[in-house]
């Protein structure tokens, strides 16, 4: 079973693959190379050339999408144990971290709330990009449409100069013949390479990269509606969850700083009656080890004191303010 983050990532590849055997399939079975190679028209060279870029932006968008999707997943996980609080503290990055910092400004100013909104206008830069795919298959059927006309012009062309040296001048009847032939074959090849590059394989990288547009949005959406929506609205019970989920954690913090601190004293006292005993030859390793614990406990210090001054601050916003209230 794929995992959700990955399910983008994975149809693309599974595309790709079927996109290298279409495209090897043209090549054997109708000696495209070998036409694009002399194409004198050089339309083919543009439809080709468009594909790749098609390919190349639908792939650096799929793994864009990948990471976000892959970080969602995280987020979703965090949101359900810690809600809301554990959010604003997990590490984001990208567009949802976008989302989350105005959603952190609209929820602490106590304004109108519309995560679909608000989803839509974090995320608008992927899909202008997946719509920008679906231009790019578009330009490349247009383009096939010029080559088919290029090519019935130089194929009428030829025609015309054909008839003109036809029992007068053999070698310009060849000639003339062949670039109707030529003309023909742009006509031909460009409207095969636009209809399969275009119409089909990119628009399809194009669907499936608004597919995954479409599935992080809604992930983002129904974490946000399950497990965090009750700490969008303003009211005491809200606020009293957020100020118990922040004692807590700086409880724990507390806990691992002051193990921090035991065994940083234990580390200084053992400092202490090495440096006291006379004669003793130190090693200069264990020293500095000992230099770095010292000032590892210093700014332990320092984090304990500004804690407890957060705890203080909590306290007096519980206890203070809402009185006030």
């Amino acid at each position: 079973m794929v995992q959700r983050g990955y399910r983008t990532l994975v149809l693309w590849v599974a595309w790709a693959a079927a996109t290298i055997v279409i495209y090897l399939g043209l090549y054997q079975d109708t000696e495209v190379l070998a036409f694009v190679q002399h194409d004198p028209s050089r339309i083919t060279w543009a439809i080709i050339g468009l594909f790749i870029l098609g390919v190349a932006t639908s792939f650096v968008l799929t793994i864009l999408l990948t990471l976000e999707s892959i970080k969602i997943d995280e987020l979703e996980d965090i949101a359900r144990r810690d809600g809301w609080l554990g959010i604003e503290q997990a590490d984001k990055k990208g567009c949802v971290a976008n989302f989350f910092d105005s959603l952190r400004i609209i929820v602490n100013n106590n304004g109108e709330l519309n995560i679909e909104a608000l989803v839509d206008v974090e995320f608008s830069i992927y899909q202008r990009i997946a719509h920008a795919l679906e231009i790019i298959g578009n330009l490349l059927i247009t383009l096939g449409l010029i080559g088919t006309v290029v090519g019935l012009t130089l194929t009428l062309t030829g025609l015309t100069s054909s008839l003109d040296a036809l029992g007068q001048d053999q070698t310009q009847l060849l000639a003339g013949l062949r670039g109707a032939m030529a003309g023909m074959g742009t006509a031909f090849y460009t409207t095969l390479l636009a209809a399969v590059l275009g119409g089909v394989l990119l628009r399809i990288f194009a669907h499936i990269d608004e597919n995954g547009v479409e599935s992080l949005e809604d992930a983002l959406t129904r974490t946000c509606l399950v497990y965090c929506s009750s700490d969008f609205k303003p009211s005491l019970e809200r606020d009293l969850r957020l100020i118990n989920a922040e004692i807590a954690t700086m409880s724990r913090n507390i806990t691992n700083l002051q193990k921090l601190l035991t065994d940083t004293r234990g580390a200084m006292r053992e400092f202490a009656t090495e440096v006291k005993q006379p004669g003793q030859d130190m090693d200069i390793d264990h020293l500095r080890e000992m230099v770095r614990l010292r000032e590892a406990h210093v700014k332990s210090l320092a984090l304990e004191i500004k804690l407890r001054q957060a705890e203080r601050g909590v306290m007096g916003y519980l206890f203070g303010n809402k009185h006030k209230k």
